[in-house]
């Protein structure tokens, strides 16, 4: 047994410790490494723990790498696209005149090739649009009154009390009601005329002897067309004209802050007579039609429908209704007018 017992004594790692221990030395021992037993080669084959970081490391670059150049390859492969796309086709290109619509007799050239030019002329059968045939807009009536066919044979109408009358073109009739009044004594002299035209239609009212009222705001007027009455002065003489015009209202809109400025209405289209100093165009007072006469207050306008504000569309639009037969007739009646 003592041959046995000194193999193992041998072996025993304290026991080939020497009996005086110096700490410092076995603290850098434990530092620098842990000691490996092993029956093979003892050291060669252990790898330090820095080792294996750094080795780790190197795997992780190489794998980050690798996936950068996969990725960079599949993006230039998508820019480039496959090799064998078609060329675009011929109506991708973009133009800047409007394609002409060809006709049914135009030859088709399938072997052409299409241009980018802007500029490319048409082949000659193809018909191009021209200024010339799209729809003439009206024309714009001049400033001055235009010129209106004559009314013929016209007929006088005169109101019951006999100081006010007018004449009518051929077929139109008019007819008295009941004015509005203030009391009994007033009730007589207040008569309003209602004026159809050859088709029933109403359109105008001529009133005589009633009591006034009505109330006005701030307008841009423009004046299309006026003329004097020749049978109309007010009771302290001044002069009563004939007129056509558009108001627009101008009015700071509810719930705005204060000092807002004012903004413009929709035009409002009005026929009438009224006092020659309330035709003018710009900033003014809407005004009234109502003229004081020796029997009381007459006025005397044409019928708009005002549910379908504005009555034209544009101003040129009623300029050019300004040349119409209906326009002379209105305009010829209302000049008519005659107070004796």
């Amino acid at each position: 047994m003592d041959p046995i017992k000194n193999q193992i004594s041998a072996i025993d790692p304290l026991a080939n410790e020497s009996a005086e221990i110096n700490s410092e030395e076995a603290l850098a021992r434990m530092l620098t490494g842990p000691r490996v037993f092993s029956d093979n080669n003892p050291a060669a084959g252990v790898v330090s723990l820095e080792d294996r970081r750094r080795r780790k490391a190197r795997i992780a670059g190489g794998l980050l790498l690798g996936a950068a150049a996969v990725t960079a390859g599949v993006l230039v492969a998508a820019n480039f696209g496959p090799l064998t796309a078609a060329p675009a086709p011929a109506v991708t290109v973009a133009t800047t005149e409007a394609t002409p619509t060809p006709s049914a007799s135009a030859t088709p050239t399938p072997t052409a090739t299409p241009s980018a030019t802007p500029s490319a002329t048409p082949e000659p059968t193809v018909p191009v649009s021209t200024p010339s045939e799209a729809p003439t807009a009206p024309a714009v009536a001049p400033t001055t009154a235009p010129t209106q066919p004559p009314v013929a044979n016209p007929q006088k109408f005169t109101f019951p009390d006999g100081h006010l009358s007018f004449t009518l073109p051929v077929g139109w009739t008019a007819f008295t009601e009941q004015g509005p009044y203030l009391s009994e004594e007033t009730k007589a002299a207040s008569q309003g005329a209602t004026i159809l035209d050859a088709t029933g239609t109403k359109v105008a009212v001529v009133n005589s002897g009633f009591y006034g009222d009505g109330t006005a705001g701030e307008v841009t007027r423009t004046v299309h067309d006026r003329a004097v009455v020749p049978g109309l002065t007010d009771i302290s003489g001044n002069p009563v004209e004939f007129g056509f015009a558009a108001d627009q209202s101008r009015y700071v809109p509810y719930e705005a802050p204060a000092g807002s400025a004012k903004v413009l209405g929709d035009a409002y289209y009005f026929m009438d007579v009224r006092l020659a100093s309330e035709l003018k165009s710009g900033e003014t007072t809407s005004g009234t039609n109502q003229i004081r006469m020796p029997n009381g207050v007459m006025n005397a306008y044409v019928v708009f429908d005002y549910e379908k504000q504005p009555i034209f569309a544009t101003p040129e639009a009623a300029k050019a209704w300004m040349g119409s037969t209906q326009y002379a007739q209105l305009k010829g009646l209302l000049l008519s007018l005659r107070y004796q």
